[in-house]
């Protein structure tokens, strides 16, 4: 029921916004196989859009969500795992719990830029999302979701009719990597993305600058 009540609510939430998905390489999100979803994150929208097409899985989200009254509470029944966004020694054990889950046999989705952005160019990856693929040493799905910022922008709580794609391309492998191939698997998956985004929709992402990467981490240390 924890599983199937999630879905049903973000499956009714799309329906009567008059929101259609259409999906992409949707054998990738099969399934079957515990994976890492990795997605770039403009909208509210996109929570209810991933989670009303996706199989078992569960969300990671910052820990403030976990403090409005009914949902903090729902969320928290239903297996979303919170990250205390400012304590790094907290996430890590969050990510850790995670992991315990993804090998138990649910997937996890991940918003590796952090916060929602005002554009679909990629910003600058976390580090936590990529650390937590590798503890439970599952593939990440890279994906993308494209149509959300007309669905609902994030300055608005005002919602739109309108097509939303799904992009899940191919999964990174992580098998037999370890803690020091974080920002390498980091900038796989960031690459994977950009150059989808690029080819699909002509959206160029400015690749992340070492000062960047430091500031994101500093700004917000392992948040999703």
């Amino acid at each position: 029921v924890y599983d199937w009540a999630p879905r049903t609510w973000a499956r009714i939430l799309v329906r009567v916004s008059g929101v259609r998905i259409v999906l992409h390489g949707v054998e990738r999100a099969a399934p079957g196989e515990s994976r890492v979803f990795a997605s770039n994150h403009v909208s509210w929208f996109d929570v209810f859009v991933l989670g009303s097409v996706l199989p078992r899985y569960k969300f990671v989200a910052k820990a403030e969500l976990f403090s409005i009254p009914v949902f903090g509470a729902g969320a928290r029944a239903v297996g979303t795992i919170p990250i205390q966004r400012e304590n790094r020694k907290a996430a890590f054990g969050a990510y850790e719990e995670a992991a315990g889950s993804i090998r138990a046999g649910s997937s996890v989705v991940v918003f590796p830029e952090g916060t929602r952005g005002r554009e679909y160019a990629l910003r600058p990856f976390k580090k936590g999302p990529f650390v937590l693929a590798i503890g439970a040493q599952v593939p990440i799905v890279p994906t993308i979701v494209h149509g959300t910022i007309a669905v609902m922008s994030r300055d608005t709580w005002k919602v739109r009719a309108g097509t939303v794609h799904v992009h899940f391309l191919e999964p990174v492998p992580t098998r037999g990597l370890t803690y020091a191939d974080r920002d390498r698997l980091s900038r796989a998956v960031w690459s994977r993305m950009a150059d989808a985004m690029q080819e699909l929709y002509g959206v160029h992402s400015e690749p992340p600058t070492a000062r960047a990467l430091v500031r994101a981490e500093t700004q917000h240390p392992l948040t999703t």
